[in-house]
Order: structure tokens, then C-alpha cells, then sequence
């Protein structure tokens, strides 16, 4: 994935274990650390509580929960939000990742006072639970969830794609956005103040399908009808619900773009991209907004990529 490569100078730190951690142990204490001073722009990290008001009487910092933040999109939006001033929690499945996010933040652990790293698998309840009781218990509230923990999964035709390669994609793509929606919106609805907002990391997939990605395509067409009922039963608790539709962005994932993938025609082409650190300044667009005001629906995606039209 394209990264900023002036963030690479921070040295990179095992994650500190804490109360409500999936796979850890409480720790009584919660490291302070100022950023290295070597990262441009850097602001310094300092207060012992979040929600404590910064320096000049300007407002806390909200908290934002970013799934599948150890790398791709995930990270890039991560940055891009604690770059915003927002207090992130890193959610993903590989605690290496999550530290190299961190790092990449300009941290030397992922645990200070604007950042918590949650190894966390989104497809187990009980782990999406632990994520979410670990953010409240260290930081009071949730006012944004990106969901975009996903998987292309297997790319095959469609009668040879087998039961287990149908089930990973869905229980990825579709129930666990639907676990990390539902256990934000609990935590949104009781609130004080009440309400947040939800952002569900789509694809230009829910529009327009590429060669035998049905369960990828299947999952995210129903990440709209997950966005559109969202922001139907969020209404009354001031939460609102939007989603993103990307295409093409850099990443590890969408290596084959850069070198060659299967066309309607059946033909191998290369595709345009991105970087990823768009995504992310488009979501902190999205996630700035005053709760009276959403972005229902969004696309942002390579330029030049055979999306419109006929290719």
C-alpha cells in the first residue's frame, strides 16, 4: 500500500496488554508518551485523559474505532483520523499489524493516550464485545465506527467455489459489519451526549461486479441494505450511518490492479490506483460533519479506472 514514508523513523514496539484486551492481561499502569520528536507536525501527546479538554478551552477529542486498522484502507484511515485529532482504537486480528500502525502514527507503543490497539477477530461476537468494553472502559464513548474489516476471498468461477469459500467472505464482510454496527450503536444510543456516527467501507462492487467475485459482490451489495436500515433505526439517537464505495485504492490487496486483472471481456488488464491516504482524507471529510448533516452514499476511486462507461 502507498504510505506516507516520512512516518517509517519510529521504532516499533510489542502492544501493552489491558483490561478487556482480547488475548491480554490487566496492567495497572497506561504508558504517557510523547511523540518523537523526529515525525513533521507532530503534536505532542501528553494529557493523561482523552476525554480532558486540550490546551485553550478547545473540545476533547472524539473517539473513533477503526476495524482492520493493521493495514490497507484500515491503517491509512486510522492516520488519517489521529492525524485529525481524533482518539483512534486500532481493531484487527494481527497485534503485529496494529503495532506497526501505531508506529507508523508516530508512536513507540500502541497503547498513549490517543491510541489503543485491540487484536480483534470480527467475526466472534465475543471478541467484537471485548473491543468495544475496552474502548468505553478507557475512553467513555464511541463517536465514530469505520467498518471496514473485509476480504476479497477466493477469486474462482462460480461452481467451483465450495461452501467454506462462500461462508469466510459472508461472515467477514457482512455479519462481522454487522457485530461492530451493533455493538456502536449500543454504545452510540447510551451515551452521554447521545449519538456517533457509523462510516461501512462499501466497494464499487455494490454497484458493478467484476468476474467471479460473487461473494465479495454478494456481501457488499448487502452492506448497503446494512447502511440504509442503520440510518433508518439510528435516527431517533442521533446516530448516523454512511458508506464509502472505494475503488482501486493501493493496497495489499489490490495488488493484481498494478499488474494485470481479469476484465468483463474476459482480457487481463492493468488498472489505475490510488493511495490510500485518500480514502482516509475522505472519511475524516465524512466523519467532520455535525451529526444534523451525513454523506448517505460516497464513491472515491482512481480517476482512470474502467468503472464508468464501457472501460
Amino acid at each position: 500500500m502507498a504510505q506516507n514514508t516520512e512516518r517509517a523513523g519510529a521504532a516499533q514496539a510489542t502492544p501493552t496488554a489491558r483490561a478487556g484486551q482480547v488475548g491480554g492481561t490487566a496492567t495497572a499502569e497506561r504508558p504517557t508518551l510523547p511523540a518523537p520528536s523526529s515525525r513533521p507536525g507532530q503534536r505532542a501527546q501528553t494529557a493523561s485523559v482523552v476525554q480532558e479538554a486540550r490546551r485553550g478551552g478547545a473540545a476533547p477529542r472524539k473517539v473513533a474505532v477503526v476495524t482492520g486498522a493493521g493495514s490497507g484502507i484500515g491503517r491509512a484511515v486510522a492516520l488519517a483520523l489521529f492525524d485529525a485529532d481524533w482518539t483512534v482504537v486500532l481493531a484487527g486480528r494481527r497485534a503485529e499489524a496494529l503495532a506497526e500502525t501505531a508506529r507508523l502514527a508516530g508512536l513507540t507503543t500502541p497503547e498513549s493516550p490517543a491510541l489503543m490497539a485491540v487484536p480483534t477477530d470480527v467475526t466472534r461476537p465475543d471478541q467484537v464485545d471485548a473491543l468495544f468494553a475496552a474502548t468505553l472502559e478507557r475512553f467513555s464513548r464511541v463517536d465514530l465506527l469505520f467498518n471496514n474489516a473485509g476480504t476479497f476471498g477466493r477469486t474462482a468461477p462460480l461452481d467451483e467455489l465450495t461452501y467454506e469459500d462462500w461462508h469466510t467472505v459472508v461472515d467477514t464482510n457482512l455479519t462481522g459489519a454487522f457485530l461492530c454496527a451493533q455493538a456502536a450503536f449500543r454504545a452510540m444510543k447510551t451515551q452521554d451526549p447521545q449519538g456517533g456516527r457509523i462510516i461501512n467501507n462499501g466497494s464499487v462492487s455494490a454497484h458493478a461486479p467484476r468476474p467471479d467475485s460473487i461473494a465479495y459482490t454478494a456481501t457488499k451489495h448487502a452492506v448497503t441494505g446494512l447502511t440504509k436500515s442503520l440510518s433508518l433505526d439510528g435516527r431517533p439517537y442521533r446516530i448516523a450511518c454512511g458508506q464509502l464505495d472505494i475503488g482501486n485504492a493501493a493496497t495489499e490487496m489490490t495488488g493484481r490492479m498494478q499488474t494485470g486483472i481479469r476484465q468483463a471481456n474476459g482480457q487481463l488488464a492493468v488498472e489505475p490506483v490510488m493511495d490510500a491516504a485518500d480514502v482516509g482524507r475522505t472519511v475524516v471529510h465524512m466523519a467532520a460533519l455535525p451529526l444534523e448533516a451525513n454523506v448517505q452514499f460516497a464513491t472515491v476511486m482512481a480517476t482512470n479506472m474502467p468503472y464508468i462507461g464501457r472501460g
